[in-house]
């Protein structure tokens, strides 16, 4: 399945204007990335993946529509899957696309 170029092109509106964001496909999706570590994506599995603070994980995946990113049937701390109809709306997907940027623009330099 590909990504929801509808979903890729709502998140483009919301960080466009950021000079720090860059693109790229990844896992079947496209990544949206922050001075180059990845913040969220659209995914290639439908709806979105947020890079999370991981201690902050377990109470985002009590939010609705959110559950486990899972990597080779392991959950991933730190990410969080969002269903596409906990995004479908501008004002359900700014705020996991601003915890994504904020949470990758808190990470060290990549070097």
């Amino acid at each position: 399945m590909a990504y929801d170029e509808d979903l890729a092109n709502r998140i483009r509106e919301l960080i466009a204007d950021d000079p720090e964001v860059s693109e790229q496909r990844m896992f079947g999706g496209l990544a949206f990335l922050i001075e180059g570590k990845m913040a969220v994506a659209a995914s290639g599995r439908g709806g979105l993946m947020v890079r999370v603070d991981p201690a902050e994980t377990d109470a985002l995946l009590a939010r609705p529509h959110a559950r486990p990113f899972e990597m080779r049937g392991r959950g991933m701390r730190g990410w969080v899957r969002v269903d596409a109809e906990g995004v479908r709306t501008k004002r359900r997907l700014e705020p996991w696309v601003k915890r994504g940027v904020a949470h990758a623009r808190s990470l060290p330099a990549k070097r």
